[in-house]
């Protein structure tokens, strides 16, 4: 479950000087540990209760999205990736506001049980906050297909209340979130990996207790299903297919040969059993022999 963490009693901090003091300190963000000691730091803006409505009128009023922008109907980006660290503002509506019933509760994630493929701190900022259903579950020891079981563990509910500080881990805490009373805002300080796009992120089907989707894209999956049905980009993906890290890009690859290059899928499926086994069910699911 996400580890509560004491938020002790320092002075307000302005956004800058959180920025300034995170660039400064020698911690690994990475590290969910060394994460979480940052939140004494972190909660020091929470004190600050005008920062965030001067960035929403300073936003309305320039809408550059130069620095900081808003993208989708939740997030205010406050601190854009610099390498170790994001920082971001998340909007929770009610279940009864406008903005809830024109996008659907699942534009806020709400009803989608998902772990997450970084490390955060997330703060209770304003209103009530929003419920979640916890689980937690081995993240690195998973299939990672759909269907695969996930061996969750119920927690409990819980609440991010106002001035509430926790720590979600990578990979191992998984909520299904639902709306607050009234609308509701929460500070998150996320640690940026440049690995972050390989690391699959899921979504659970808690009746069966297994993954039901992977929710991580990454550019070269769309590519490879772009090139190989004009002709394109065969050798690439069978090469992908054999030795890339990522486990998602390697299926991805061996999906688009089966679909398009059977030649080289046929070669992967030599060099190794256990590849030809997954394009062979890949290549059944797309209705191919």
């Amino acid at each position: 479950m996400p580890i509560a963490l004491d938020p002790g009693d320092g002075a307000p901090i302005g956004l800058d000087a959180l920025v300034a003091a995170l660039a400064d300190s020698p911690v690994d963000a990475r590290d969910a540990d060394g994460l979480a000691s940052l939140g004494p730091l972190f909660a020091r803006l929470w004190r600050n209760p005008d920062f965030l409505a001067a960035m929403a009128v300073d936003e309305l009023l320039r809408r550059t999205g130069e620095a900081r922008p808003l993208y989708g109907p939740q997030v205010l980006l406050l601190h854009p990736p610099d390498g170790r660290f994001l920082l971001r503002a998340c909007f929770w509506p009610a279940a009864d506001d406008a903005v809830t019933r024109a996008a659907g509760p699942a534009s806020f994630f709400y009803g989608l049980p998902h772990d997450h493929n970084f490390s955060f701190l997330s703060y209770g900022y304003f209103g009530p906050g929003y419920e979640s259903d916890d689980y937690e579950y081995d993240g690195w020891s998973v299939g990672g297909r759909p269907g695969d079981p996930a061996q969750l563990v119920a927690i409990g509910r819980r609440r991010l209340n106002p001035g509430a500080l926790v720590l979600y881990r990578a990979r191992r805490d998984v909520h299904c979130q639902l709306p607050p009373a009234a609308l509701s805002v929460s500070l998150n300080l996320m640690a940026f990996d440049p690995a972050q796009p390989w690391i699959d992120q899921y979504r659970f089907d808690l009746g069966r207790g297994t993954i039901a989707e992977c929710l991580t894209a990454a550019p070269s999956e769309a590519l490879l299903a772009l090139a190989l049905p004009f002709g394109e980009g065969a050798e690439v993906a069978a090469r992908i297919a054999r030795h890339h890290p990522s486990p998602r890009l390697r299926h991805a690859a061996i999906t688009a040969l089966a679909a398009e290059a059977p030649e080289y899928w046929w070669e992967v499926a030599a060099d190794d059993p256990a590849l030809g086994e997954t394009a062979r069910a890949r290549l059944a699911a797309l209705g191919g022999d």
